[in-house]
Order: structure tokens, then sequence, then C-alpha cells
């Protein structure tokens, strides 16, 4: 199959890269650029661990073509710095990290839900992350962390 020529602007950074038409932006970040916190789960679209931002909205990666995503800003868990954000520390001081293979999708989901619904409801929360599934937890924890790192009550 043919390569096509394409500028990713990944976290800040343009990066130009040859690629297969058929290439998902979700292995152009791991494979090409060693970008690896958005994870491979389900490559259906399903699971959410691959997720990453879009001009700011949440998409899956495995899903995503990478030429689609030419010239637009794409931002993955690296790209949110060094320092915890928000959801990244409530999710920490809750103990919401269990295995930790959905964190970098759910972080991802809920720093764009939240910057789109502040102070949310717990019901709001759920449905803001129900597209990213957790296999080790009920939820539980997850969603308050994401309520608090919102305003809400702990």
């Amino acid at each position: 199959m043919t390569t096509q020529d394409v500028t990713l602007q990944i976290n800040g950074r343009a990066h130009r890269l040859a690629v297969r038409l058929d290439t998902t932006l979700l292995t152009v970040l791991r494979e090409g650029l060693a970008l690896t916190g958005a994870k491979r789960g389900c490559n259906q679209g399903v699971c959410g661990a691959c997720t990453v931002l879009l001009d700011g909205r949440p998409v899956r990666g495995c899903l995503t073509l990478a030429h689609d995503a030419e010239d637009r800003a794409i931002t993955t868990i690296e790209g949110l710095g060094a320092e915890p954000n928000p959801v990244q520390a409530a999710l920490a001081e809750a103990g919401a990290v269990q295995c930790g293979f959905c964190t970098p999708g759910m972080v991802m989901a809920a720093t764009a839900f939240l910057r789109d619904h502040p102070a949310p409801s717990l019901e709001a929360v759920r449905e803001g992350l129900s597209g990213n599934l957790c296999r080790c937890s009920g939820y539980r924890k997850v969603v308050e962390a994401v309520h608090r790192a919102g305003g809400g009550a702990p």
C-alpha cells in the first residue's frame, strides 16, 4: 500500500511522517513516535483506552486515521505535562487507579468533559465517562474523583 506524508501537530510539536492511508493515529503515536500513554485495548473504539484529544475533543485513536488528523491539534496524556492535572491528582488521591491500563484514556476523556461541564453532578460524570471501560473497578472511586476534580464535594 502506498504512503502519504502527513504533518501531525502532537502535544504542540509538528511531526512530519510518511504513513499508509490505513494507519491509525494510535499506531503512529505508539509505534512511530513512542508515545505509549494511549493504549491498544479493544481496537474497535469500544473501551476508550486509546482516547486522545483532537482539537480538544476526545476521539478513539484506534479508529481515527492518521491522515484525517493532519494539521489538527492532537493532545495525548504525555502532552498534559509533567505535573498532574486536577483529574490525575483526584484519581491518585481517591485511590481510583488499580492496574492503570484505562487511566490515560479516562484522564483524557474526563479532562475534556470537565472543560465542557464545570461542576457536574455525579450522574453527569457517570454519563460523561460511559465510553471508557475499566476492567478492575466498579467505577465508584473514578466517578467520585472526577466529580471532585470538577469542584464537587468529596
